[in-house]
């Protein structure tokens, strides 16, 4: 049996925002295994244990360049250690010079532009320069280059903290731009069911027959299987219809799916990309009164 400690219950408390003996519990079943342990969270508590585990963990800023014809963009996401750095402008021009450099020069990945000629140096020694003029570690972490079908645009919101980037076929500006807006609110993890991870689409369908079994054992009436497979597989496209943009419903007017307006509008959605801040980043919470006891405790030694 691994051993549960109290990092780990912490962790699944902060994922999923249940209760600590619950997740304690959670955690017992699972056998320490944390997906697990979050699978048995929802089952359990339903609507109260769907925290986002990608909550967002790190600082810094989103970037984006678009040219004058709409054809070519660029998006970035470059990180800082605190959010006073992600305001500072020298910070701010690197992070706008690195997805100008994208869009440009089109590196192959984040080693690729860090080796980029920038300034005196590369985009790697100016950042390093910077990490030693500020004292604060900052990474480039991802970033995505896009030849649009249609027209590009862009939305940035919360001081930088969301990016969105949208290749539209169609419609007009303004619909470009509310749909930019709508993918920022909504956050959804692909345009169709076709983009969504198989293992996502499999935890629901196991979430769903396992809230279905235990609703079973409460009432101590067996569901028949042709019933339970209808109940299981409607789970499982109404979460698809939560996460994928053509199935949500738009933010402006909620009696419109995303898919229903772009029909009326004669209008396509070729691609989108959504940046959110240090979205999977675990960020290092320091205990300040048990740092200042071990560097006294190391002083006496």
């Amino acid at each position: 049996m691994a051993e549960i400690t109290a990092s780990m219950v912490k962790e699944l408390r902060e994922k999923t925002d249940a209760p600590m003996m619950e997740c304690k519990k959670a955690l017992t079943e699972a056998a320490g295994d944390m997906g697990k342990a979050e699978e048995i969270l929802r089952v359990k508590l339903g609507s109260k244990a769907t925290k986002a585990a990608s909550r967002v963990a790190a600082e810094g800023v989103v970037a984006i360049n678009i040219s004058a014809d709409g054809k070519l963009g660029s998006m970035l996401e470059i990180n800082s250690e605190t959010d006073f750095v992600a305001k500072n402008d020298e910070f701010l021009k690197l992070a706008a010079d690195c997805a100008s450099l994208v869009a440009e020069r089109n590196p192959a990945d984040v080693a690729a532009l860090s080796a980029l000629p920038l300034g005196d140096g590369t985009v790697d020694s100016v950042r390093s320069a910077l990490v030693g003029k500020i004292g604060e570690n900052m990474t480039l972490r991802r970033f995505v280059r896009v030849e649009a079908k249609g027209r590009l645009a862009s939305y940035i919101h919360g001081g930088a903290k969301i990016g969105v980037l949208i290749d539209l076929v169609g419609g007009d500006e303004q619909l470009a731009k509310d749909l930019a807006m709508h993918i920022a609110a909504a956050k959804p993890k692909a345009l169709d069911s076709s983009g969504v991870a198989v293992e996502l689409i499999e935890s629901e369908r196991r979430v769903a027959r396992e809230k279905a079994a235990e609703d079973a054992a409460k009432s101590g009436k067996a569901i028949p299987e042709d019933i339970l497979a209808k109940r299981v597989e409607g789970s499982v496209q109404k979460f698809l219809k939560e996460v994928t943009l053509l199935g949500q419903p738009f933010v402006k007017d909620d009696k419109l799916t995303v898919e229903a307006l772009l029909k009326s509008r004669n209008a396509s959605i070729a691609s989108f990309t959504l940046y959110v801040v240090g979205e999977g980043i675990e960020k290092k919470v320091t205990d300040f009164a048990a740092e200042v006891a071990a560097q006294a405790a190391a002083a006496k030694k």
